[in-house]
Parts: structure tokens; sequence; C-alpha cells
């Protein structure tokens, strides 16, 4: 049997796979972008129904009945459209109202889907834990699973409402640098 010769197709063979997954990465990329995209645009949708219903309501225009028949006329003017329930109406009132008057974290709303938005919105109480989680949430990019683990293990009192302690020894090491002792240790 004859030796064969070393293909001189390996190479191209590899650089056409480098170059076939810059392409799906391009595609990766555009998909991601789409899908923040489109969240975006629905978290402002609900910030703007939520408004809407803050106003009419405040104004005493709209009850409760008529939320009820908002919802009615949404699901018989648009019947393929989901999540714009009586209860769902409220929620994005009580998202409004909630974050109005705070336009930094009315901006991050629109960085997290809604279902993070409604998780944080229903398990926290406070506007610093509100921020907490949104922020959090937003930086660290955590799942609705994620969020969910956060929240259920309390992180937020865990980390700014009850801060590691420090050791014994680590505490009087403290006091003794607090009182101008450690500094003549250090140099």
């Amino acid at each position: 049997m004859a030796k064969r010769k070393p293909s001189a197709k390996a190479p191209v063979v590899v650089a056409l796979t480098t170059d076939f997954d810059a392409v799906v990465e391009m595609i990766r990329a555009a998909r991601t972008l789409a899908v923040a995209a489109v969240n975006a645009t629905l978290i402002d949708l609900y910030w703007r129904i939520g408004e809407h219903l803050s106003r009419k309501i405040a104004a005493g225009e709209w009850g409760d009945g008529t939320v009820e028949q908002l919802a009615a006329h949404i699901r018989k003017a648009q019947p393929n459209v989901t999540g714009f329930s009586n209860k769902n109406l409220w929620r994005m009132r009580q998202f409004y109202e909630t974050y109005s008057a705070s336009p930094i974290l009315s901006a991050l709303l629109r960085e997290l889907p809604w279902t993070h938005n409604l998780m944080i919105l229903s398990r926290c109480k406070r506007d610093e834990e509100r921020e907490f989680y949104l922020r959090m949430a937003t930086r660290e990019k955590w799942t609705s699973r994620d969020l969910q683990r956060q929240l259920d293990g309390a992180r937020f009192e865990r980390v700014v409402l009850s801060p590691a302690k420090l050791s014994t020894p680590l505490t009087e090491i403290e006091s003794l640098h607090d009182s101008g002792f450690g500094a003549t240790i250090s140099g």
C-alpha cells in the first residue's frame, strides 16, 4: 500500500470552522440583543399601562370594575395576546407606583424581565431592598431561579442588614488600630 500525502485540506477546515464559529457568534449576539430590546419594550409598555391606570384611578375616573372591563376588552380585541388579565393590570399599576419616584431604579427595571420585576416587587417591602435586588440581578445577570434562590436565602438581610461580624481576636486588633496603637506597630 502506498503512503498518502498529508492532506492540504486540514488547515482550510480549521479556518472554515473558525469562520463558521464567528458567524454563529454573530447570530447569538444578535439574538441576545433582540431579546433585550423586546424585553425593554414590554417593560416600557407595562410601565405606561401602569401609569395610565394610576392616573385614571387617582382622578376618580376608574375603579376596580373599570379595570376588570379593560381586561375583558383587551381579551376581546386581542384574543391571541396574553398577560393582560385583571390581576396583571393591577400589578402594572403597582409597578408604576412603586418605582415612579425613582428615575434611577426605573431605568434598571428595563434591563430585567417582567418575571424578575414581579418577584422583586412582590417579595421586597422596602425601597432599599428592592434596589439591592434590582442592582444585583442586573449586574450578576441572575436567572429567575437565581433570583428566587437569593430572595429565599434573604441575601439582602445577610449582606446589608447583618454584615459579617469580626471574630474576637480581629475585633481586638481593630480596636487597637482605632486607638492609634496599630499605627506604631505598622510603622
